[in-house]
């Protein structure tokens, strides 16, 4: 698409939604811009959600991705509260639940993910994370003398449990695999978040296998476990992961293979039509193909989705990045580093105290990804050593008297 199209309908009213449509406009396109988004707030970042915002440390409006009047000055159509229910891509429209279509010149799919439910008997009844009032609900269960359930200790579902235990409430994290997190950062760093829950008084049962969601009504009151074990509480949480929202793009023909498959430029199938944040299964010119469900990615993409839209043709390149912050543990992540993928894990710095930087390195002493823990200001010089592939000499890397900038062989 060499032309200007003549009008972006962006599906997803959330970060992703609205960076793609501030994109446009600092690009410099001046036609019709409308944002659809099924919720009635404007566009706001979700991480707050499970962090400052449930801990009752900030305000929801801290989490606006813009003030509610930005749109109007930047004479962007946002129309909350309004459902996609189809795209047809031969009259270049979506159709809103109301029967409305909005004609398109360019569409950006931004639609993001939804939890995913156990396949187990009351699960359905478990509170979820995604939206702010799942986080108004999930806060209303905290307080001294308060029990709570968090299945799943994955990101989301540690969060909530230090949010939790730091307003007073009694929190058991059962967990099937033998670590928290293991999936993702390895037993070496996984050990390392468990020692972190228990150290802050969380019952996290590792190896647990629930045959269901105990429920009184409509409420979860606690779960069942294989070996017959009941634990009650006051709610139960479930934080088992996401699912990418791709029924949209499924049906209106575009590839769609764990999320919308885009190229480096983020655009779809169908060459009209892009894809951005959760739902991007990504053609990342270094990584090979990747979704990456983290706030960053919705934050950066559009930049990239919105100069190709406008005529453009630059990859997307920007490393995978995530920060989680629970307790007294404030880190981020940098990289990719899939299990298998990597042969050593490097620390430079201390476990006891919680104050390092990890390096997962493969077979050739080449740094896939790093994570910072309660150090801070190291990821320009981290950066580096995963993009430009350069071995390492691992005895520098975790030497602290050397400089980062100095540990290529």
């Amino acid at each position: 698409m060499t032309d200007q199209p003549s009008s972006v309908v962006i599906v997803g009213g959330g970060l992703a939604g609205a960076k793609t449509a501030e994109a446009l406009r600092a690009q410099g396109y001046r036609g019709p811009i409308t944002i659809v988004g099924a919720e009635r707030h404007a566009p706001y970042e979700r991480p707050p959600l499970s962090k400052d915002y449930l801990a009752g440390k900030s305000d929801f409006d801290a989490a606006l991705v813009h003030p509610a009047d930005w749109y109007a000055d930047h004479d962007i159509d946002l129309r909350l509260g309004a459902e996609a229910v189809a795209v047809r891509t031969t009259a270049h429209a979506v159709e809103l639940a109301d029967g409305e279509r909005l004609h398109y010149g360019a569409l950006v799919l931004a639609t993001g993910s939804e939890p995913r439910v156990l396949p187990i008997s009351g699960a359905e009844h478990a509170l979820t994370l995604r939206t702010r009032e799942d986080s108004d609900a999930i806060k209303a269960c905290f307080g001294e003398g308060r029990r709570l359930i968090v299945i799943g200790a994955g990101w989301i579902g540690l969060e909530v449990a230090a949010a939790a235990r730091g307003a007073g409430t009694d929190v058991t994290v059962l967990e099937s695999a033998e670590l928290p997190l293991l999936g993702v950062l390895g037993r070496e760093m996984a050990t390392v978040f468990a020692q972190l829950h228990r150290d802050h008084g969380v019952d996290l049962q590792l190896g647990a296998s629930i045959a269901e969601v105990v429920v009184d009504g409509e409420r979860a009151v606690g779960v069942r476990l294989a070996d017959g074990t009941e634990i009650a509480a006051d709610a139960v949480v479930s934080g088992v992961g996401v699912r990418p929202r791709v029924e949209l793009a499924g049906s209106a023909g575009l590839d769609v293979d764990n999320g919308v498959l885009v190229d480096a430029s983020l655009r779809t199938s169908d060459p009209e039509i892009f894809a951005v944040g959760d739902i991007a299964n990504h053609d990342h010119p270094k990584l090979g193909r990747l979704r990456v469900e983290h706030w960053a990615t919705a934050l950066n993409q559009p930049a990239t989705a919105a100069a190709a839209i406008l005529g453009g043709d630059a990859p997307y390149d920007n490393l995978p990045y995530f920060f989680s912050d629970q307790f007294d543990l404030g880190m981020e992540y940098v990289g990719h580093a899939s299990p298998g993928s990597y042969a050593k894990v490097i620390v430079r710095g201390d476990l006891g105290p919680r104050e390092f930087v990890a390096f997962w390195l493969d077979a050739e002493d080449r740094v896939l990804a790093a994570m910072n823990v309660n150090v801070w200001d190291v990821l320009d010089d981290i950066k580096p050593l995963i993009a430009d592939g350069t071995p390492v000499d691992p005895d520098k890397l975790a030497d602290p008297d050397v400089a980062l900038t100095a540990v290529s062989r």
